[in-house]
């Protein structure tokens, strides 16, 4: 983690510049953390077919994967968003070869353990995980379609070469994915929890990981 001597001056730099940029005014987390549900598993028994199933269920997972706090980490250039809106990184961001940020300005240095609030600020808070990092360049997902999206998920050349068993364990329990349903003041939450959104991915696992078309 970056030296702490630097992170409050930088965190300070990061929301005069936010609201120097223009960004628009942040909705309360009353307004904003409201995901809705996730069908269930069982809501996809009716039908019959397994591979029709199997591709239904995912489609329904993917309300997670193209969330605005998920899809801000698989950004379609090395260059993380932010917001609602998937804006722009502010300040901007470069990770290149990185996950965690160029030399100098590491991600860490503003991104903490945990989400940090920010008294009188439209920014509302800044997000922070232990893991906190941008997603391989391999896993970029901003502006596939859901097909896409899941072929890239289960090959095992870009997913970090997970099986579907890694992939059930890493979309259930990695804390990183997690934070996205605790995601701080002034940003919403994808729909469900991470153990609906899980049970999902284990069921089209089974049901033989069928991708949409």
């Amino acid at each position: 983690m970056a030296g702490k001597l630097l992170a409050m001056p930088l965190l300070a730099a990061l929301v005069a510049v936010g609201v120097a940029a223009g960004m628009g005014p942040l909705r309360s987390h009353a307004e904003t953390s409201d995901g809705g549900t996730l069908k269930a598993v069982s809501d996809f028994e009716t039908i019959a077919d397994t591979g029709a199933r199997s591709k239904a269920i995912f489609v329904e997972a993917s309300r997670v994967l193209t969330h605005p706090r998920c899809i801000n980490c698989h950004p379609a250039t090395r260059s993380p968003t932010q917001g609602e809106n998937l804006h722009p990184h502010v300040p901007l961001m470069i990770a290149a070869e990185s996950a965690v940020g160029p030399a100098g300005l590491a991600c860490a240095a503003c991104h903490g353990a945990e989400n940090r609030p920010i008294v009188g600020s439209r920014l509302k808070s800044i997000p922070g995980n232990a893991h906190w990092s941008l997603a391989p360049a391999s896993m970029a997902w901003q502006g596939l379609t859901v097909g896409e999206i899941c072929r890239q998920v289960k090959d095992t050349e870009r997913n970090g070469n997970r099986s579907h068993a890694d992939l059930v364990r890493h979309m259930g329990e990695d804390h990183l994915v997690g934070w996205a349903w605790h995601p701080g003041e002034g940003r919403s939450a994808p729909p469900g929890s991470q153990v609906t959104f899980a049970a999902l991915i284990d069921a089209w696992v089974t049901t033989g990981a069928e991708c949409p078309d």
